[in-house]
Parts: C-alpha cells; structure tokens; sequence
C-alpha cells in the first residue's frame, strides 16, 4: 500500500492559482499512475487528471488549458498548478495512486490520501 498526503490547498479569489503537492511513500512498481479527484459538496468525486508513470498526462475537459498536473519520481511528489480559478473548482482535491496505466484514473479503487480542501470564492 503507498501513503498519500496532499497539501497546498487554501482559498482564493476567482482567477487565482494554487499550487497543491502529494507527497507518496516509495512504490517498488515502476509502471503506474496518480491521479487526482475532487469532490465537491454534495457531488461524486470527480477526475481531474492522471499522469503516468511514463510520461503521459490527461486532463477533464472541465480544467483544461488551466491545470497542469505533473510529478517529480526522483522525489515521490505530484503537483497540480491551478490557474485561472472559478467558484467550480472548489472542493476537497483528493490524490490516487493505482498500479499499471490509466488516462483517465481507472476509478475510485487504489489508494488515497486525505485530502485538501480548495475554495474559490470573492
């Protein structure tokens, strides 16, 4: 099992950024993805992107062009750089991480960390 912490949330203004991390303990496994969710208040947990552990990188059509996920294997961590903010975006942003590739997540299985809540609001 790998442990997830995510850090980094906050609130800000809308058109703001934010910067969250996801530090994970050391995977043996080579071929794998992270993934971050998010849900918000009264809703499913939803995707938000997936970068592999070969390099790939997908976003939802709800973040892209604003978003930026990526990660740093050489130190255990995935970011999420989100520009351009909206009241939407707000929830708690959860990170995944499962074994072999996925684009889009794979779903809700795999391991989690505890979650940082972001809020966009004036």
């Amino acid at each position: 099992q790998v442990q997830l912490a995510e850090s980094g949330g906050g609130l800000v203004q809308p058109g703001g950024s934010l910067r969250l991390s996801c530090a994970s303990s050391r995977s043996p496994y080579t071929r794998n993805t992270m993934t971050w969710y998010r849900q918000a208040p009264g809703k499913e947990r939803e995707w938000v992107a997936s970068v592999t552990s070969g390099g790939g990188v997908k976003y939802a059509d709800s973040v892209k062009g604003r978003f930026t996920a990526s990660r740093d294997d050489s130190k255990n961590m995935m970011y999420l750089q989100m520009n351009s903010l909206k009241p939407e975006d707000t929830g708690v942003y959860y990170c995944n991480f499962k074994l072999g590739y996925y684009t889009t997540g794979g779903g809700l299985s795999g391991d989690w960390g505890q979650g940082t809540q972001v809020t966009v609001s004036s």
